[in-house]
């Protein structure tokens, strides 16, 4: 991969970040406790990113993600650098600027009640979690490293505080993230039958050039017989992501399928950002997704004239069988 963004030189490896060394290891595993009364985890059973940060390639912001999720705290310090803000919009002035068709989306939207609204501040703290995965600016001193160190995240939220949403709600938010020329979309959530719907939103993405990723789900089932939505939508820009633990293994609470889940990555006791400048270890497949979702966006950010299937199909051919 090319270089992009340079960021100051490592030392020793890894990024400077406070939290780093101790409590990521998703990131990099050097067998430490996957948090304080945890599980020794085995040497490199991680996501093999080091490498990459060595090689400077650490993200860009060529590229937008959008997480659909509870939103975001984009004032966070350790993710504030690597939001999205909407220049078209001019704030406060309680017009729609850009004429997408919210009012106020400086800071991404929010679908979450009955009408949208233009901030995407997060009220729970499950999208600012994935969000830090992806992007939490890495290598300055401040708590943890995300997946790429640079990088342009959007909030596009249909979960309310109590991470609960509407299926108007998620289409809305897919379809003002396609409209917002997200390339990546980040999708930790899931419930509900099939809904044609829902497929039409997410087809949409894919016909604007899109990769959505999202959460295979937590309830230890086979989705190849038992569809878990949206993960399980058959559309050749979904990627269907499993959780796994620092050895390795496919986590006990995790979806799994060998046709419909695409790949696996860490889903138990991740530690990333949570509003207000904490930090949190959380787990489930929606702790995962954003690792697959950040590893796209880097290599996209750095191949930008590759299609979603290309990016697909890297991500899922050099994996780790």
């Amino acid at each position: 991969l090319p270089k992009n963004d340079p960021m100051p030189s490592l030392l020793d490896g890894e990024p400077n970040d406070a939290d780093f060394a101790a409590k990521q290891w998703d990131m990099k595993n050097t067998g430490q406790l996957d948090k304080p009364d945890g599980q020794t985890g085995t040497v490199d059973s991680d996501i093999n990113v080091v490498p990459l940060w060595n090689e400077g390639v650490t993200g860009g912001r060529n590229l937008l993600v959008a997480v659909i999720d509870t939103g975001i705290d984009y004032t966070h310090k350790d993710l504030a650098a690597n939001m999205f803000v909407n220049a078209k919009e001019i704030p406060g002035n309680g017009i729609d600027d850009d004429a997408n068709g919210v009012v106020e989306d400086v800071h991404g939207a929010d679908f979450s009640g009955d009408a949208a609204v233009g901030n995407g501040m997060d009220d729970n703290n499950h999208g600012t979690h994935c969000a830090g995965t992806i992007g939490a600016v890495g290598n300055d001193g401040n708590g943890i490293s995300g997946v790429n160190w640079s990088a342009k995240i959007m909030p596009s939220k249909f979960l309310d505080s109590s991470g609960s949403g509407t299926l108007e709600g998620a289409i809305n938010a897919i379809k003002y993230a396609t409209k917002m020329g997200a390339k990546v979309m980040s999708n930790s959530w899931g419930g509900g039958s099939y809904s044609e719907e829902l497929k039409d939103a997410i087809s949409e993405a894919n016909d604007a050039g899109a990769l959505f990723i999202a959460a295979a789900g937590n309830d230890s089932n086979d989705n190849d017989s038992n569809p878990a939505y949206p993960a399980s939508y058959d559309l050749p820009n979904v990627i269907s992501v499993a959780a796994s633990d620092n050895h390795d293994q496919v986590a006990y609470f995790s979806n799994y399928g060998r046709k419909t889940v695409h790949v696996t990555a860490p889903g138990v006791n991740i530690y990333s950002t949570v509003r207000n400048n904490g930090y949190d270890t959380y787990s489930g497949t929606s702790m995962a997704t954003p690792h697959v979702s950040g590893i796209a966006a880097r290599i996209w950010s750095a191949n930008p004239s590759w299609t979603s299937a290309e990016v697909k199909k890297r991500i899922i051919e050099t994996s780790t069988p």
